[in-house]
């Protein structure tokens, strides 16, 4: 590589790092980037940078597409390329920035994972003594009855439960307040805690759920401890906090179409969030259709045009 390129771009990191007081692993996710576009340029016969224009950076774009990248890495490396040509401008030895006017493409929606309701079961479907264990219990039953996401979970207080109403109150993002309904089967998993909450909770701790210091539990150790539940109880796919409310929300809207509703009980202020649900349960309905229909399914043995 000639040193055209190296070396302003060796400056360039050594400003990120003594000016702009920029952490190692930026200067090194920085360096990367720009590094990577300089092999290609030096590829390309470019030998400095005030030669990339409009066209050889798209053209750029989408070799990194091809190379495998997504759309949020293409755009990371792009937001490092523009930087690093606001410091090449700066320092005039280039006469324009080719990066502002380049996007990365849009990234494929990655649609949520969802249990399927015959597993959440099997993983709900509990009795234990051991007294962690009715306390997950409860947490896992609340997080799958009522849609919560991990924060409002932890951050329940045991006041903000009306047992009698069958009714949870959380505070959201924005903190914004909602209420929700809660379940039969939670509300049991919630009273068997609460019957034994005093033996591992600190005096005066109003959390609902805590840790075995007796403190408020984390989030780090609900993810921790509902991937260890899904491994004992032989779980066919990893389990996190947010799987569960996916599950919610899937599973309502298969059952009761209502978009809106469920809308509101997940608290998503656009209901252009909430339609990603829909996609989900065309995805079932689909499955369905190509299990169950007469000319859809494909006979043991059977082969198609494709095949032939």
């Amino acid at each position: 590589m000639p040193q055209s390129l190296s070396e302003p771009l060796k400056q360039f990191i050594e400003h990120l790092s003594s000016e702009r007081r920029q952490a190692l692993q930026t200067c090194r996710n920085y360096e990367r980037d720009t590094l990577r576009l300089a092999h290609y340029l030096h590829q390309q016969q470019v030998v400095h940078w005030s030669e990339l224009d409009l066209g050889r950076l798209r053209r750029y774009v989408g070799e990194l597409s091809r190379a495998g990248l997504g759309g949020r890495s293409i755009a990371r490396h792009l937001s490092s390329i523009r930087r690093l040509y606001d410091y090449l401008l700066r320092e005039k030895q280039v006469r324009d920035n080719p990066a502002l006017d380049v996007r990365a493409p849009k990234s494929a929606k990655r649609l949520p994972g969802v249990a399927d309701v015959d597993q959440i079961n099997h993983l709900l479907n509990a009795e234990s003594d051991d007294l962690l264990e009715v306390r997950d219990h409860a947490m896992f039953e609340l997080m799958y009855s009522s849609g919560l996401r991990l924060s409002e979970l932890v951050g329940l207080d045991r006041s903000a439960i009306d047992m009698s109403a069958g009714e949870v109150r959380v505070l959201g993002k924005g903190g914004k307040e909602r209420i929700l309904p809660v379940g039969r089967q939670a509300l049991k998993a919630l009273q068997d805690w609460l019957n034994q909450r005093g033996n591992l909770a600190a005096e005066g701790q109003p959390a609902m759920f805590v840790s075995q210091r007796g403190d408020r539990i984390s989030t780090r150790s609900v993810q921790v401890r509902l991937r260890r539940w899904g491994i004992a109880k032989g779980a066919d796919q990893r389990l996190y906090p947010h799987l569960l409310r996916h599950s919610f929300a899937s599973h309502l809207l298969e059952s009761s179409g209502d978009l809106r509703a469920v809308q509101e009980l997940l608290g998503h202020a656009d209901i252009a969030t909430t339609q990603i649900y829909t996609h989900l349960d065309f995805q079932h309905l689909a499955k369905v259709y190509d299990q169950s229909h007469p000319r859809a399914r494909r006979r043991p043995g059977q082969k198609t045009e494709d095949d032939r």
